[in-house]
């Protein structure tokens, strides 16, 4: 269950959010737990997990490990100061910032050369899937994206850019429909290895829906926004039960 706090949050709030949430989950030891704050809460986040089991991941990164890229973060940076996970190719990066399948394709070899857990993005926008485009959309992604990338290091993160942050979520059945595509897909790219690889959901994942989500067969966690931003409902999805 990975957290995605995107720009919110000072370093203040982050420290208060860690210090209720931690002994809430404390007892949690069937869910891997992942939390993504902004870049400017990465160190106080790193310092305050460290003796637990939650893992911290950034949220984007580039593909250098230093140089003249003013404003980027390097993965050695990120390696460097206990992040174990990043999210790479998040639907928000490509509508805003332009990053193509090629960046997205470059960050994950260079996150995966120091170590470092992918959650790889991927989804189709409402227009693409009224258009019928969905698994059009989702094949360009994964192999433009995962081209001479191993089997391992990293988890794909389906998520529909109609259901993020739009009170708009994915009924099970669309869910299972698109994470069913995602697996047959890693399966001809990989073989019996994409068995292993997990697949998660985002898209306004909350308290209430995250039990019929988990129900799905090819649903192997969440990837949770705007109500992993509360310590309440984020604990809520974190102990969920099937």
């Amino acid at each position: 269950m990975a957290a995605n706090w995107k720009m919110n949050k000072t370093v203040a709030e982050t420290q208060a959010f860690l210090n209720e949430f931690i002994p809430v989950v404390r007892d949690v030891k069937d869910v891997e737990i992942v939390i993504a704050p902004p870049f400017t809460s990465l160190h106080t986040a790193s310092a305050i997990l460290k003796n637990t089991d939650i893992k911290l991941s950034a949220q984007d990164v580039f593909y250098e490990d230093k140089g003249a890229f003013t404003g980027e973060v390097s993965p050695a940076m990120l390696s460097d100061i206990g992040c174990k996970y990043v999210i790479i190719g998040h639907s928000e990066r490509r509508q805003y910032f332009k990053e193509t399948d090629e960046i997205v394709n470059r960050k994950i070899k260079a996150s995966l050369k120091h170590n470092l857990n992918v959650i790889f993005c991927i989804g189709e926008s409402l227009q693409e899937r009224e258009a019928g485009k969905t698994f059009e959309v989702l094949n360009r992604e994964l192999t433009e994206g995962l081209k001479d990338v191993p089997a391992e290091g990293w988890v794909a993160a389906y998520e529909p850019i109609w259901a993020i942050g739009t009170g708009r979520t994915a009924t099970p059945e669309q869910a299972q429909e698109a994470h069913k595509y995602i697996r047959e897909k890693l399966s001809s790219l990989y073989g019996m290895a994409a068995q292993e690889i997990r697949i998660l959901y985002g898209g306004s994942v909350t308290p209430d829906n995250i039990e019929s989500l988990m129900r799905c067969n090819d649903v192997d966690g969440t990837l949770v926004g705007g109500a992993s931003l509360k310590v309440d409902s984020f604990a809520k999805i974190v102990k969920y039960k099937k």
